[in-house]
């Protein structure tokens, strides 16, 4: 497929179909998690990670629409990693950046490689290895803030398989310090944005993104990602059965009450217990 032969009013359209189409469920919650969680501050620069999927496209979408506004003094960089991608997906992403109008800022990596031959928990070290070398790229091109596209569904997910597969109270959190890149941040701007209405921006848009590009794409049985499945799945099933479950999933994490938990952990680690002040 050649890009210079393709329609050039897709991008336009794109952004047209944020505006008005998808305003409500789309740019109106990409903004209150910004303003919520005070993701975006003035003189930022933000390198925002385009892996290749819809998730990603569309925040970068997003994230444009909202520099045309210009209320906050902000710069952008949309920084794409090659961890190891097939000729195809890769050009797939190549592609999909041209035809969306999106500049990209590539650099590769051999992470794919690295993490094939590990057989306990290779998603889990495939993502620090991804995160570590998106944060050196960015601090690099001087950049304090990277934006991961993680929405609403990642967030009520990991909270259940906290509970279910972990035993512990947890979620991902929208904005994040980095440990090991100082004066670097992680922020998640789609984080109250639906799945489905990912799906619909890009389906209304006949858009074709890569899905999961890794080497265990093809069995698709890897721990994590079985895991992560069946929380969608059971999410689904309740959902259906008692409309509001979700919701209550994600606000579960911002009603904690600390009189009515047998023990947690305070922001150094330390674990405390009810007897302390009983």
């Amino acid at each position: 497929m050649d890009c210079d032969n393709l329609d050039r009013g897709v991008a336009d359209r794109a952004e047209e179909s944020i505006r008005k189409k998808f305003r409500k469920s789309l740019f109106s919650r990409f903004t209150k998690a910004i303003v919520e969680y005070e993701l975006i501050q003035p003189d930022d620069k933000i390198a925002v990670c385009i892996s290749g999927g819809k998730d990603s496209f569309v925040m970068a979408k997003l994230f444009q629409e909202l520099k045309r506004h210009n209320k906050v003094n902000f710069d952008l960089v949309f920084l794409s990693m090659d961890p190891g991608y097939n000729e195809e997906n890769a050009k797939r992403i190549a592609q999909n950046a041209k035809l969306l109008d999106i500049p990209l800022t590539c650099f590769g990596t051999d992470i794919f490689d690295s993490v094939f031959t590990i057989e306990k928990s290779p998603c889990y070290l495939c993502a620090r290895m991804r995160r570590g070398h998106l944060y050196h790229a960015a601090q690099d091109l001087g950049c304090n803030k990277i934006a991961l596209g993680h929405h609403y569904d990642d967030v009520i997910e990991t909270i259940l398989m906290g509970m279910l597969y972990g035993g512990q109270m947890q979620t991902m959190m929208p904005k994040v310090r980095s440990a090991n890149f100082e004066g670097m941040q992680l922020i998640r701007p789609m984080y109250l944005i639906r799945e489905e209405t990912i799906k619909h921006w890009r389906d209304y848009n006949k858009l074709q993104f890569i899905q999961c590009a890794c080497k265990f794409t093809k069995t698709c049985a890897t721990e994590g990602a079985s895991k992560r499945l069946k929380m969608k799945e059971l999410i689904r099933t309740l959902e259906s059965e008692d409309p509001g479950i979700e919701q209550n999933i994600f606000r579960s994490v911002e009603n904690v009450n600390l009189k009515t938990v047998i023990a947690y952990k305070d922001k150094d680690g330390i674990r405390h217990r009810f007897t302390e002040d009983f």
